[in-house]
């Protein structure tokens, strides 16, 4: 059993696009994903962070082998699956599973619960102990919702309940790696922690490594054990959560942090909000240098024309900045 049950290095994700629009001939490709470094150990809740644009879902898609590499390597339990073809992928698929952002997309809305839930079954040839329809009550069970309800269609249920349908079916296989794609983000806030605190209780009893896609940095702090920081397809920060929240040495992730909301008015008037000039650069175009030069306070001639290298700034936090921020 490898370290790590997830290392990604030097992952891109690129995307051909026409830059004039459908009519036009002119090809442009979209760096969606720009040479991403992480890992996830066993057991571990990782959290990938940024503004909307940024790469995340894409990297959680390409994980998933939705979406095919453009480069770099993808190794799942010291296992390379980088470029391996759908039949190959298929063992692998058991093991990894995906929880979706809309629960109202991400369920078909002709099949029953029983339906979907079993589907992956069928599709694997998996007959648990028992029979399916016992194991489908089972999770059903499991996730909070009756098991009753095996015969009910998606629409007959609530969002948040919707969301745990699609936990179950991610569970069905008993997979060591989950891929959260912002799972609580069209949730009401207060069914948001019934679900973090329902994905947090799965991790403990069934030894799950989560990788939680997420633009909620109060949801990242609950559930993560660390938290990587992107912006405009790379890498900008990777550390504990602890470190992360306490101490952010990048200037991006120190502008993030500043626009958590924080429930004390006294302290909510008194700190410092930093708000970035400028819109996200086009992925088709990033900038040269530091992808972050066009909005950073701190940029200097240097960040215009050389790529900032990762480094180890303090025991188990990386950044990638010329003129990082102070220690805390």
């Amino acid at each position: 059993m490898s370290e790590n049950i997830l290392e990604l290095k030097g992952l891109k994700k690129h995307f051909k696009t026409t830059a004039g629009g459908f009519f036009s001939r002119e090809k442009a490709v979209v760096k969606a994903v720009d040479g991403v470094d992480l890992t996830i150990g066993h057991g571990e809740t990782v959290g990938l962070v940024g503004e909307s644009g940024c790469g995340k879902t894409t990297v959680g898609r390409t994980v998933m082998k939705i979406y095919e590499p453009t480069e770099g390597a993808m190794l799942f339990d010291g296992e390379d699956i980088t470029h391996l073809s759908r039949k190959d992928m298929k063992p692998f698929r058991s093991q990894m599973q995906m929880i979706f952002q809309d629960p109202f997309a991400s369920l078909n809305p002709r099949h029953t619960v029983g339906t979907i839930i079993e589907s992956s079954f069928i599709i694997h040839g998996v007959e648990p102990e028992g029979g399916r329809k016992k194991a489908i009550q089972d999770l059903l069970d499991r996730v909070g919702l009756n098991p009753e309800h095996i015969n009910r269609f998606p629409h007959e249920f609530s969002g948040g309940q919707r969301q745990r349908i699609g936990i179950a079916r991610a569970l069905a296989l008993r997979p060591k790696l989950i891929v959260a794609d912002e799972p609580v983000s069209a949730l009401d806030v207060s069914i948001q922690a019934q679900v973090v605190n329902l994905l947090d209780d799965l991790q403990k009893e069934l030894g799950l490594s989560y990788l939680f896609v997420a633009h909620d940095l109060s949801v990242v702090q609950h559930i993560s054990d660390r938290v990587v920081v992107m912006y405009l397809g790379k890498v900008m920060e990777t550390a504990t959560t602890e470190s992360l929240f306490n101490s952010p040495r990048h200037p991006y992730t120190k502008a993030l942090l500043s626009a958590v909301p924080i429930p004390d008015p006294k302290i909510e008037r008194m700190r410092e909000r930093i708000i970035l000039q400028g819109d996200l650069p086009s992925p088709m175009n990033p900038p040269a240098g530091c992808v972050f030069n066009t909005r950073c306070w701190k940029t200097q001639a240097k960040c215009f024309t050389d790529v900032p290298q990762t480094v180890e700034i303090a025991p188990g936090q990386t950044i990638a900045c010329h003129f990082p921020e102070p220690a805390n």
